[in-house]
């Protein structure tokens, strides 16, 4: 009934507040909300009026990082919001969140244009970014909240996997990353924010109030040269 583990790879990767021993075979990166709705022209960040562009920086880290850590067996996870077309899981304080006037276009609406309904599953606005190239051994979970850790079947996912170490990127790093971070490190998961593969559209602050309570609370911060570094220069010729 269990199923032989496989061999560790032990990377070290520069990071802050201190340098972290990781197990590549027990490590999984968590892609949080790089998605249409937030990173795109058209999306729903677009037609409230916010400038999406922000959302748009992790792309080229991410187009780096991604295939060095597929080729080191690390586990990449899209974590998306996709609401179910009837909105039967989210209630009605979850509505008001994203509705705050209520008027416009809120959850499960469809957009000008396009018609892709916001946040809905399998729709154009809950679709990954098409400049990150997603493979068929990638892992895709759909959330509901804030945190991708409620209501979905991410952490079964991970233990299933073995996995001890969550790599996260994505967006918004003051809000979907972060508090998908803090439930990792409740659930006894050891957490490094790669920096420069997360942004948000928020204010300047709210970045340096996230990486300060990460540091401090959560687990680490390093950035992705740091993590190809140390794949690359330490587990060369142990990449399968």
């Amino acid at each position: 009934m269990a199923l032989a583990a496989p061999p560790p790879i032990a990377v070290t990767i520069n990071a802050q507040p201190q340098t972290v021993t990781v197990d590549l075979h027990r490590t999984a990166l968590i892609v949080v909300d790089m998605q249409n709705d937030f990173c795109a022209k058209g999306g729903w960040v677009d037609h409230l009026g916010v400038d999406h562009t922000p959302d748009r920086a992790p792309i080229e880290p991410l187009q780096k990082l991604l295939p060095v850590l597929r080729a080191a067996g690390v586990h990449v996870v899209w974590l998306n919001w996709g609401n179910r077309p009837d909105l039967k899981n989210m209630p009605p304080n979850q509505l008001h969140l994203y509705k705050p006037k209520g008027v416009g276009i809120g959850l499960g609406e469809p957009l000008p244009g396009s018609g892709a309904r916001v946040l809905q599953k399998d729709s154009w606005a809950a679709a990954v970014v098409d400049e990150l190239k997603q493979e068929p051994g990638d892992i895709h979970v759909d959330k509901y909240r804030i945190s991708g850790f409620w209501d979905t079947p991410l952490d079964s996912i991970l233990r299933n996997l073995g996995t001890r170490t969550i790599l996260f990127a994505g967006v918004n790093t003051d809000q979907c990353v972060l508090h998908s971070l803090t439930d990792a490190n409740f659930l006894g998961y050891g957490c490094l924010l790669v920096e420069d593969c997360c942004a948000t559209t928020s204010p300047d602050y709210c970045v340096e109030a996230t990486i300060f309570n990460v540091k401090k609370c959560f687990g680490f911060v390093t950035h992705s040269s740091d993590v190809i570094d140390a794949v690359q220069k330490q587990a060369p010729g142990r990449i399968s």
